[in-house]
């Protein structure tokens, strides 16, 4: 019974696999131009102190960005008005409205508070920077925060797009971000140079431009949004209010998920307290490597538990409701896990080759590249559990549980924490990155022996043996790669060339060794390849 509902929800008729390769083919847009734009960043700030300062700027107001925005509005949001749309269109439009108007209330009061208290933020989240660094962090957050209510509307439209089965725009939309910050950097660049400014008036100047075009690029993004937004739902009807259909009950699932979001959120202001404290170019060196690091969870991981949240709600409530949960969370479990355990492999043996392809120019030297590759590899060991830990936790969603993923979440951080403190002493900002892959892993395990628990086994014996085939598939292509890198002939070829070799030769091995051993998802891969039809 379990292999033939895995093997109906495993390729549904315009179901979740054709959802989740919108979803991808959205974020992977919005990625190559995010490494674009990070790429630029990185000629122009190098690793060091300005670096430093535009990160812990920009990760303060992120935190509320994803305490109230995509994460915590999908899971509580899209559940309640997808029922209510089927029903009631008229209700679910007021629903949907007044979300919008209590969302742009919290976050309005959040970033007028942000905005007043930016020292004091900057002081208790930098507490390790020297002066001059820590007063161009109050400077930054102060133009960034507002940019908090401007990508929480995103994360709105977000909600309603996808409610829609509208996929690949709210997820490609993000680019217009990047490309604004491209484009104020390369603008005022240009602008100062030949102006006879000292160098680091010349980094200070261009961090406050690039903070004035990520605020403009969040209104792009929002901009090409809302038009769609509106035709679906016939007109915003904004309102702040409690009565209408829906929204306590919004509220109610929402509050424990802002909890676990909370949780997740001061998982990463510790990494940037801890940080501060590793010198100069110290958390510079964890954002370009977590830059890296969400590539395959936002391709794979996210994509794949976003567009099966919509699904996994209904099969709660089916006519198998458990059978039917196990078996579509065993074949994203397993879609995943074989993308994301080769690019854990890669992180650990390739670290420095990666980070050099996409990262070593301008101000980014050689030994840039070595001392994020270290921190990146330490990120490769937690990859494969970062990357299911949501699609595990949209399991409870389903269940109408937000109360369970908090409490792992909470267990997770302290031991994430405690083990980054400890790691750090030694290794550094790599050690920082080993304590929070040890810690992830372990929320990952939580999350799923509490939902085997709740609704049986999901992962079965066959599952089992697809994980070990990749596991073995990815080492032999990494112990071919790390040798051909040990080989190679010319130490001065660039390190774009040859990062694309090296992981040129890697994934290809992983591929043809995949597909021989007929891994389904290798199959599936080689058919869309080809244009052939999925069997």
């Amino acid at each position: 019974m379990g292999n033939a509902v895995a093997a109906e929800v495993a390729q549904p008729s315009g179901g979740s696999g054709h959802h989740a390769a919108r979803v991808a083919a959205g974020i992977l847009v919005t990625r190559v131009l995010g490494y674009v734009r990070e790429r630029v960043f990185a000629h122009y700030f190098g690793n060091g102190a300005a670096a430093d300062a535009f990160r812990a700027a920009l990760r303060i107001p992120n935190a509320l960005r994803n305490l109230l925005g995509e994460g915590t509005l999908s899971a509580s949001f899209i559940p309640v008005y997808a029922a209510l749309e089927q029903r009631d269109k008229r209700a679910a439009r007021a629903l949907a409205g007044t979300i919008l108007g209590l969302l742009l209330l919290a976050t309005a009061v959040l970033a007028l508070i942000g905005i007043a208290f930016a020292p004091t933020v900057t002081a208790l989240i930098a507490q390790g920077f020297d002066p001059s660094r820590r007063e161009l962090t109050t400077i930054l957050v102060r133009i960034l925060f507002p940019m908090t209510g401007l990508m929480v509307v995103s994360a709105w439209c977000l909600g309603i797009l996808n409610t829609h089965r509208r996929f690949f725009l709210p997820y490609a939309a993000p680019a217009l971000w990047n490309i604004a910050g491209i484009a104020a950097m390369v603008v005022a660049a240009q602008w100062l140079k030949g102006r006879g400014l000292p160098p680091d008036q010349q980094l200070y100047r261009l961090s406050l431009a690039l903070a004035w075009g990520t605020v403009l690029g969040s209104v792009l993004q929002i901009a090409i949004q809302l038009p769609s937004c509106w035709k679906l739902l016939g007109g915003i009807a904004l309102r702040v209010s409690l009565a209408p259909e829906g929204v306590r009950d919004v509220i109610i699932a929402w509050l424990p998920l802002v909890l676990g979001a909370g949780v997740a959120q001061l998982s990463g202001l510790v990494d940037t307290f801890l940080g501060s404290y590793t010198g100069e170019g110290g958390l510079a060196s964890l954002t370009y490597a977590q830059i890296v690091q969400q590539l395959p969870i936002s391709l794979f991981g996210t994509a794949v538990a976003a567009a099966s949240l919509p699904d996994l709600s209904r099969d709660a409530v089916g006519e198998t409701p458990h059978a039917q949960l196990r078996a579509r969370i065993a074949v994203a479990f397993r879609r995943i896990s074989f993308f994301v355990i080769p690019s854990a492999f890669a992180f650990a043996a390739l670290g420095p080759q990666i980070i050099g392809a996409l990262y070593q120019t301008g101000r980014f030297n050689a030994d840039d590249t070595m001392r994020v590759g270290g921190v990146l590899a330490a990120y490769g060991i937690g990859l494969l559990g970062t990357s299911t830990v949501r699609l595990f936790a949209s399991g409870f969603y389903a269940l109408r549980d937000t109360r369970t993923p908090v409490k792992i979440a909470i267990t997770s951080l302290v031991m994430s924490a405690l083990l980054s403190w400890v790691f750090m002493r030694r290794f550094g900002p790599a050690g920082i990155a080993l304590g929070a892959s040890i810690g992830q892993s372990f929320n990952t395990v939580l999350h799923l022996y509490d939902l085997d628990k709740r609704i049986g086994t999901i992962l079965q014996r066959t599952d089992w043996r697809a994980l070990v085939l990749v596991v073995v598939a990815a080492l032999l292509a990494a112990g071919l790669a790390v040798g051909f890198q040990s080989l190679s002939p010319s130490p001065q070829t660039h390190p774009l060339v040859h990062g694309i070799a090296v992981l040129g030769i890697f994934g290809v091995t992983y591929g043809a060794l995949t597909l021989a051993l007929r891994h389904p998802d290798a199959i599936r891969a080689w058919q869309s390849l080809i244009g052939s039809p999925a069997k």
